[in-house]
């Protein structure tokens, strides 16, 4: 296939059949050179026709955008339900827990409740309102800048108290969950609150809703190895899921 014009129609072809493409898979479909394809793909995001990703090509745009912590609760609001009620099972006998910021999480503050003393720690001002009259439930809330876009804590003064504390199990939400890139957030001053967060429990749980999978944030969290378990919803792709899996990441579909 030697024509450009030709290669060009193959790959958004193939794009609108799958929503990617790779560029190995396209080296042995064309019969082509990487170095070809690679300018194909670059020819064809600068005509606005597809986002160039690692290793290939994508109909949707890889990375996410900062959006105000208001409006990103109305998408996937029922999935982040159910997200949020599986996530109830992993607290166990865990006296200690911490809640991160995000929308998804905030609905895991919502349905918690507990027969037994527990202490919540969290940098965000919502889930430390919705859970300070609750019954047997203690809120040891982070301190430091508030930042609007998620009424959420980070800063040196939230990581200073850190220092002093540990954990039983650990509940971040993200913007973007990478094979290779790992886990990140589009707010790059509170990644490293929660790399902190990470690096002081004892397991780590990521509930995040399916649109968040093959996507990156500005600041990256974490590699997908230093992570236990992903809770998202049924429309995650099959695939994405075994690769995840075999990294030794268990996740658990929400129904």
């Amino acid at each position: 296939m030697k024509s450009i014009t030709d290669r060009h129609q193959f790959i958004l072809n193939k794009l609108r059949e799958t929503g990617k493409v790779s560029i190995p898979d396209l080296i042995d479909e064309m019969q082509v050179s990487g170095v070809t394809i690679r300018k194909d793909l670059k020819l064809l995001e600068e005509k606005k026709l597809l986002f160039r990703t690692r290793g290939g090509g994508s109909m949707n745009n890889p990375y996410t955008i900062e959006r105000p912590i208001n409006e990103k609760e109305f998408i996937k609001s029922e999935e982040k339900k159910k997200i949020a009620r599986a996530a109830l099972n992993l607290i166990g006998q865990n006296d200690s827990i911490i809640i991160g910021s995000g929308t998804t999480v905030f609905e895991l503050a919502r349905c918690l409740q507990s027969d037994k003393r527990i202490i919540v720690i969290t940098p965000a001002l919502k889930v430390a309102m919705e859970l300070c009259n609750r019954p047997n439930i203690e809120i040891l809330q982070l301190g430091g800048l508030v930042h609007q876009s998620s009424s959420s804590t980070a800063g040196s003064f939230a990581e200073k108290i850190l220092d002093e504390l540990s954990c039983g199990v650990l509940f971040i939400g993200v913007d973007g969950i990478d094979l290779e890139h790992g886990l990140s957030i589009t707010n790059i001053v509170e990644a490293s609150l929660n790399q902190k967060m990470i690096g002081m429990a004892q397991t780590v749980v990521v509930l995040a809703d399916s649109s968040k999978f093959d996507r990156r944030g500005l600041g990256k969290i974490c590699n997908l190895d230093q992570i236990d378990y992903i809770i998202t919803d049924n429309e995650v792709n099959p695939a994405t899921v075994s690769k995840i899996e075999k990294s030794g990441v268990r996740v658990i579909i929400a129904d």
